[in-house]
C-alpha cells in the first residue's frame, strides 16, 4: 500500500507520525492491522504482535469484547475508549451495526455517561473552555490541530432530560459529532465538541470531589452572553465557514442565542429546529395511514420549551403550506406546561410560549386538556417520565380511530410512556414514535416495530448539506426540507408494521438524500458563492467519510 497516500494529505511523508506517535494518533492509528510493509516503513516493528489482523476481524473483536460487558455503561466506556485510539475502526464499528451501536454511544446511554462523567473521564476529546478563560478563547481554539469545519457546543445546562450536570455534558457534543460521522460521513478530522463551562447550579456537582468543571454558579446576563459571542466570534475567525450547532442549551438561553445569530452566521440549535423536523416528519408518515392532511389535525404538546415550540412552529408552516392561515394554524397548535394548558390570558408568558396561548378558559392537567381540545395527536417534549397514562392513552384511543402518540422525551427514564403501554392501551391503534429505543411489541398476534423519532435521522444530513454546498446560513426552508426528504423515505412496509421512521441501517443513505435537499435549498437560495453542481448527489457523495484502511 502507499503509505503516503493512506495519510492522506493531512502530513507529508517527511513530518508524518511514526512508531508510537503514530499509534497514539486516533485518526492514523490502525493497530493490528497494519500490514508488514508499512510497519518497516513507519518505525512500528516492535511494537505490534505478529499476527496482521483485517479491518473485518477488529471488528469482529471488538463485538466479541463488546457484547461481554455486563452493562451498558461499560459498553460506553469501551467504545469510548476505541474511539480515542483508532478511529476508523470505532466508526466501522458504529456504521456496521448502528441499531446495536447507537444507542450504546448516544442515547439512552449518553445520559448515564453525562452523570458519571467524572468518573469514566479518560482522555481529553474537544475542548473545554471556562468563563475563567474570557478575553483569550481565540488563542486557545488556535491550540486545535485540525481543520474544523463543524462545532458542536454546549453549555450543559438543560442534557436531555436530565438537567442542569455542567461540564459532564461533554458527553452531548462528543456524542452527537460520532453521529456526524457515522450517519452522514463528516470526517471526524472535521468535527470539534465543545464545552463552554460557565460554571452549574447542580449543587451535587458543587460538592462532588469527581466533578470536573468549574466549580461555581452559573454566570449569567451580559457576562454569560459577551462569553458566548467571544466564543462564536473567536470561532468563526479561527475555522472560516464552520457551521457552529448549539446543543442542549437552556430554553431562556437557547431561543435567545438562536434568534441573534441564525441570520447572520452558520448556526443552527437542534434542539428547536433538528427535533421540529424529525417530528413533523413523523407526522407526515402518520398521516399516510390515516389519509388526512395536516391541515386538519389539532396537536396538543405536553411541554412548552424549545422542542415542542420549535415543533409547533415548522407544523404551522408546514399547514400553512397546505393553504390555512397563519392564525389558524395557530390555533391547531396547544401548549400544556408545569401549570396547565397555555392560555392568552395566563400572566408572566415569555415570547416563545405566547404566540401559542391561545383565548381558553384554564385547564390545569394534561389529561382535561385531552378531554377539552379533543386533540388528534399528542406529542410529549417534557421529560416527564410516564406522563402519558393508561387514562391519557386511553382517552385518546376514544377520540381517534387512530390516535397520533409521540412519546419523544429521552432518555428512556424520561420517556412519556413506553411503546408496549402505548399500544396495549390504545388496542394497538395507535401511531406511535418514540424518542428512545424500544424493542418490537406483539398484541393480538400482530408485531408492531416502533422506531424512534431521534433527531439523528435529521441533524446529520443537514449538517452534511450546508458542509458540502457551502451555504452561508441555515435555514427553516433546510428543516422543511428535510422533513419532507425523510418521510418520503418511509415505505409501505414499515408503516404496514408501525414504523413511522425507516429502519436505522438505512441511516446514510437518509442523510444523504436530505443533505442532498438542504444543499438544493442553499443553492436555490443564493445562500453559496458558485452554480449548482451538475449532479448534486454526486456531489454530496463525494464528501462522505467511508472509514477504511
Amino acid at each position: 500500500m502507499n503509505v503516503a497516500g493512506w495519510m492522506g494529505a493531512r502530513a507529508a511523508p517527511a513530518d508524518s507520525p511514526r512508531g508510537l506517535a503514530l499509534l497514539r494518533d486516533p485518526l492514523l492509528n490502525k493497530g493490528t492491522a497494519f500490514t508488514e510493509a508499512e510497519r518497516d516503513a513507519l518505525g512500528l516493528r516492535g511494537f505490534l504482535p505478529a499476527h496482521v489482523l483485517s479491518l473485518q476481524e477488529q471488528v469482529e473483536r471488538v463485538l466479541v469484547n463488546l457484547r461481554s460487558l455486563p452493562s451498558d455503561l461499560e459498553k460506553y466506556i469501551a467504545l469510548n475508549a476505541l474511539h480515542d485510539r483508532n478511529e476508523a475502526l470505532f466508526f466501522r464499528v458504529v456504521i456496521d451495526n448502528i441499531d446495536e451501536i447507537q444507542p450504546l454511544i448516544y442515547t439512552p446511554t449518553v445520559g448515564l455517561a453525562c452523570q458519571r462523567f467524572g468518573l469514566i473521564f479518560q482522555r481529553p476529546r474537544g475542548m473545554f473552555i471556562n468563563a475563567n478563560d474570557r478575553g483569550r478563547i481565540a488563542e486557545l481554539l488556535a491550540n486545535w490541530p485540525y481543520p474544523a469545519r463543524l462545532i458542536v457546543v454546549t453549555d450543559g445546562e438543560r442534557i436531555l432530560g436530565l438537567g442542569d450536570l455542567g461540564a459532564h455534558g461533554m458527553g452531548i457534543p462528543v456524542g452527537k459529532l460520532s453521529l456526524y460521522s457515522a450517519c452522514a460521513g463528516i470526517h471526524p478530522e472535521h468535527c470539534l465538541p465543545v464545552m463552554l463551562d460557565v460554571g452549574t447550579n447542580n449543587e451535587e456537582f458543587l460538592n462532588d470531589p469527581y466533578y470536573i468543571g468549574l466549580r461555581r454558579k452559573r454566570l449569567t446576563g451580559a457576562d454569560y452572553d459577551a462569553f458566548v459571542d467571544e466564543f462564536v466570534t473567536a470561532a468563526r475567525a479561527a475555522f472560516p465557514g464552520v457551521l457552529i450547532q448549539f446543543e442542549d442549551f437552556a430554553n431562556h438561553a437557547a431561543f435567545r442565542l438562536l434568534h441573534k445569530y441564525r441570520d447572520d452566521i452558520c448556526v443552527f440549535n437542534d434542539d428547536i429546529q433538528g427535533t421540529a423536523a424529525v417530528a413533523l416528519a413523523g407526522l407526515f408518515s402518520a398521516l399516510r395511514v390515516k389519509k388526512e392532511r395536516l391541515v386538519d389535525q389539532r396537536v396538543l404538546f405536553l411541554g412548552a420549551g424549545e422542542a415542542a415550540t420549535g415543533i409547533a412552529e415548522l407544523i404551522v408552516s408546514a399547514m400553512m403550506a397546505e393553504g390555512a392561515s397563519e392564525a389558524e394554524a395557530l390555533r391547531r397548535n396547544w401548549l400544556v406546561d408545569s401549570r396547565g394548558l397555555v392560555v392568552k390570558d395566563r400572566a408572566g408568558l415569555t415570547d416563545h410560549k405566547l404566540r401559542f396561548a391561545h383565548a381558553h378558559a384554564p385547564v390545569g392537567d394534561f389529561l382535561t386538556a385531552i378531554r377539552t381540545l379533543k386533540p388528534t395527536a399528542i406529542i410529549g417534549v417534557a421529560a416527564a417520565g410516564s406522563a402519558f397514562t393508561p387514562e391519557v392513552l386511553q382517552t385518546m384511543a376514544e377520540l381517534n380511530a387512530r390516535p397520533i402518540v409521540f412519546a419523544l422525551s429521552n432518555p428512556t427514564s424520561k420517556a412519556e410512556c413506553s411503546a408496549e403501554q402505548a399500544y396495549r392501551h390504545t388496542g394497538g391503534r395507535a401511531l406511535f414514535a418514540c424518542g428512545s429505543p424500544y424493542d418490537p411489541v406483539t398484541l393480538d398476534g400482530r408485531t408492531f416495530v416502533p422506531r424512534q423519532g431521534n433527531n439523528s435521522y435529521i441533524f446529520p444530513g443537514v449538517g452534511l448539506g450546508v458542509i458540502a454546498s457551502g451555504s452561508r446560513l441555515v435555514t427553516d426552508e433546510m428543516f422543511m426540507a428535510a422533513a419532507h426528504t425523510l418521510a418520503e423515505l418511509v415505505s409501505d412496509a414499515d408503516l404496514a408494521q408501525g414504523s413511522l421512521y425507516p429502519a436505522l441501517p438505512r441511516i446514510r443513505e437518509v442523510s444523504t438524500h436530505i443533505a442532498v435537499a438542504v444543499a438544493a435549498v442553499a443553492y436555490q437560495r443564493g445562500l453559496v458563492a458558485g452554480p449548482t453542481p451538475n449532479d448534486l448527489t454526486a456531489h454530496v457523495q463525494a464528501q462522505m467519510y467511508d472509514p477504511r484502511y
